[in-house]
């Protein structure tokens, strides 16, 4: 059993491993002496980098934290509550639990890497009120489910070279979502990932003694408290009709664009959904304010450390840092170990880079010119650096905020699972990128 394996490696990582806002002090620190050490960049010259990049993700940010607080409003509406507590009773046991939380992140991750990170935390929630489990492995396993966000739906990689007028046009053209996502190797690997990915995070559930259980009060959701007064503006705060009607218009304004403008799913568009769902599932102005405040507690962590992350971007590639690392993997590349160098620098990068659409703005210079003069697969390749993208994310707190301020844990309690699920997709994405498919 994996479990003698991950319970001394999770004791270490909760021992060892600071809060994530110490971490991304510590990468600013580090990103800047090693731009320091293998650029040609001046101590000036990076910290004007960084100051310069430090707003640069506000609307990013602002995009995240409408994630977490709308998915939370949705979520505690009286018919998702129960659903998702129906869909939860599904499991019986502790595997069954674990297993079936992670394929809802899966595929919920596969279809939008917002809407997965929101549905896989709710449902772990929803899945220990019933099943006696760790929960730490279980919100790992709702987290582990990210991973193949790149390769579905969203994938800000393969819909960027499918989309007409992109910035790499000139030198690959348009590459169809048909040589991408929905390519036989792409599809091979995330159906691997699905098989393996559930099974790795049964293996890991600790022994019952070593298990932690979380108190299933925690876990309970008040009901917004109403106050109720008998004057005009009190009667309009709990008119229902108000919030059914201005949920119902946003419904039928998204349903207008996909049927009729041509929409497409993006962040944007499930912030939209899951709040005028809200807005129609709790029915009066003040049922819908009192849910917001009841989710905002979870958003700081989103709020303080995401201009931190940005002024690392700017810091990787203003200097060239980010280039320098992937030119270096390219550098002892052939045709067939491209995709699997571009795979392990991507992963690398996007430690520092937590941007699928960004790190790719940052490879793509270095990486169309290597599959070129390589006569590598360029689709196979980008998929590569979105697969690597993904991949780190295990281990990359930035993404993990949204599902720990939902779950109501840290990142070193969840971080020991993380580098096991890491270490064994890794292996596994690297063997199938391999394959002459």
């Amino acid at each position: 059993m994996l479990s003698k394996f991950t319970t001394p490696l999770t004791k270490l990582v909760d021992k060892y491993l600071p809060d994530p806002f110490v971490i991304v002090l510590l990468l600013t620190f580090s990103v800047m002496l090693l731009a320091f050490a293998f650029t040609p960049s001046t101590p000036i010259l990076i910290i004007e980098a960084w100051g310069n990049g430090f707003w640069k993700l506000l609307t990013f940010a602002m995009q995240m934290l409408l994630v977490l607080l709308c998915g939370h409003m949705l979520a505690i509406t009286p018919p998702v509550a129960k659903l998702l507590d129906k869909l939860a009773r599904i499991a019986q046991t502790p595997s069954q639990a674990i297993m079936l939380t992670t394929l809802v992140a899966m595929s919920a991750s596969w279809l939008n890497w917002g809407f997965g990170l929101v549905v896989g935390a709710l449902f772990a929630k929803a899945i220990a009120k019933h099943v006696r489990v760790d929960y730490r492995l279980l919100v790992a396993s709702a987290y582990s489910g990210f991973i193949v966000w790149h390769a579905g739906l969203a994938g800000s990689i393969p819909l960027t070279i499918a989309t007409p007028g992109h910035f790499s046009e000139q030198s690959i053209g348009v590459i169809a979502t048909t040589e991408t996502i929905f390519s036989p190797f792409n599809l091979l690997m995330t159906l691997c990932i699905f098989i393996v990915l559930p099974l790795l995070n049964k293996f890991m559930l600790p022994k019952d003694n070593e298990a932690i259980i979380i108190d299933k009060t925690k876990l309970h959701v008040d009901s917004p408290q109403i106050s109720h007064h008998d004057t005009p503006a009190s009667q309009l705060e709990n008119a229902a009709w108000i919030g059914i009607l201005s949920g119902m218009l946003g419904i039928f304004y998204l349903a207008y664009t996909f049927i009729f403008n041509g929409g497409t799913l993006t962040l944007n568009t499930v912030i939209a959904l899951f709040l005028f769902l809200a807005m129609m599932l709790h029915k009066t102005p003040a049922n819908i304010l009192a849910s917001l405040q009841q989710a905002i507690q979870g958003g700081a962590g989103i709020v303080i450390q995401f201009p931190f992350y940005a002024g690392i971007m700017a810091i990787m590639i203003d200097t060239g840092l980010a280039q320098q690392i992937s030119q270096g993997f390219v550098s002892i590349s052939s045709q067939w170990t491209l995709p699997v160098w571009s795979f392990l620098s991507a992963g690398l990068v996007n430690i520092f880079v937590p941007s699928g659409g960004g790190q790719w703005a940052v490879q793509a210079p270095i990486i169309i010119p290597a599959a070129e003069a390589l006569n590598a697969d360029i689709s196979r390749v980008a998929m590569a650096v979105a697969w690597g993208d993904a991949w780190t994310n295990l281990i990359q707190p930035f993404w993990a905020l949204p599902v720990l301020a939902i779950a109501g844990l840290k990142a070193k309690d969840i971080m020991g699972f993380c580098l096991v699920q890491l270490l064994v997709t890794g292996t596994i994405i690297t063997a199938l990128l391999l394959l002459p498919l």
